[in-house]
């Protein structure tokens, strides 16, 4: 048995003029959490159309759980659990029918799993969906996608608009119950304190391409920020190795940087440039990926 769950070979698919995917090469392995975080346009939700099997690429593979995503079977498909953000379910049934309906689909359905998931959530099983909070929805959402007993868990941006304890109960049940399971865990998400409380593995797209995938530790040591005065000299971004990018506040320029050698050398080299004051200051992930992701230039700097 392979020891990946995706496996993705210069993946493409293109729409007109507009390559929503553009040569992504991933694998991820077959446990741990791993995030997935990119702007919007970036390519997720392409990607996972494509994970799925409703889209076809246009040029490259794309394996999940060892076939081509096109061509998984019904088999397949359940060990695939999927929840995305509209938590979108039959609004007419009750929680205990919609429950039963999906048992019966799922040979591997583990009755356990579903009932120690839901009681983070207070759901009464006779209610109607209809009548669910977005919380409750989401909370259901996700048990009868761990009571499947999935090898390959796919979970597009769950916690959207909940509210603080609807998704600490969504978080707590997810680490607690989630985590035991044999599974990889794709976790999509803008919301960096979910990202660093879950993530094994930081998985970051840009414009449709793998630019990151790495621990958020890992990441994180890559990137450095740097508080500069130039003393009313001109600042060329250009002409500093692995920019990403810059804000002046009260005359000091406050730069993150991507892959230096060493803090020593880059100090010399903003001294050579002419700054009179140069400190590295603490950078957060948050602030680490929000810079390179809205960094001040076309060209891509790979984190290696």
């Amino acid at each position: 048995m392979s020891e990946v769950c995706i496996e993705t070979d210069l993946l493409t698919r293109q729409f007109g003029n507009k390559k929503a995917l553009d040569g992504f090469t991933l694998r991820v392995p077959r446990s741990g959490i791993h995030t997935i975080v990119g702007s919007n346009g970036a390519g997720k939700s392409t990607l996972f159309r494509l994970l799925l099997g409703i889209d076809t690429p246009t040029s490259g593979s794309c394996h999940v759980l060892g076939r081509p995503s096109q061509h998984l079977t019904s088999k397949d498909r359940a060990q695939i659990g999927y929840v995305n953000e509209e938590h979108t379910l039959p609004e007419w049934m009750s929680v205990s029918s919609v429950m039963k309906l999906q048992r019966s689909f799922y040979p591997q359905w583990e009755q356990d799993v579903f009932n120690r998931t839901i009681s983070y959530f207070d759901i009464d099983p006779k209610q109607k969906v209809s009548g669910l909070s977005r919380g409750e929805r989401a909370g259901f959402s996700l048990s009868l996608a761990l009571a499947q007993q999935p090898k390959l868990l796919i979970l597009d941006e769950p916690t959207l608009g909940l509210d603080v304890v609807a998704k600490q109960s969504f978080l707590e049940s997810l680490m607690l119950i989630g985590t035991e399971q044999d599974a990889a865990i794709i976790y999509c998400s803008h919301q960096m304190e979910e990202i660093e409380r879950l993530a094994d593995n930081l998985i970051l797209m840009e414009k449709g391409r793998l630019i990151n995938n790495c621990s958020p530790d890992e990441f994180l040591s890559k990137v450095t920020a740097w508080t500069v005065d130039f003393d009313g000299r001109a600042f060329e971004p250009e002409n500093i190795p692995g920019f990403l990018t810059y804000k002046i506040i009260e005359g000091l320029h406050h730069i993150v940087v991507a892959d230096q050698v060493s803090d020593t050398n880059f100090a010399s080299l903003l001294k050579l440039m002419g700054a009179k004051f140069v400190q590295s200051m603490p950078v957060n992930l948050e602030n680490a990926v929000n810079a390179y992701l809205t960094r001040n230039h076309n060209k891509p700097v790979e984190l290696s």
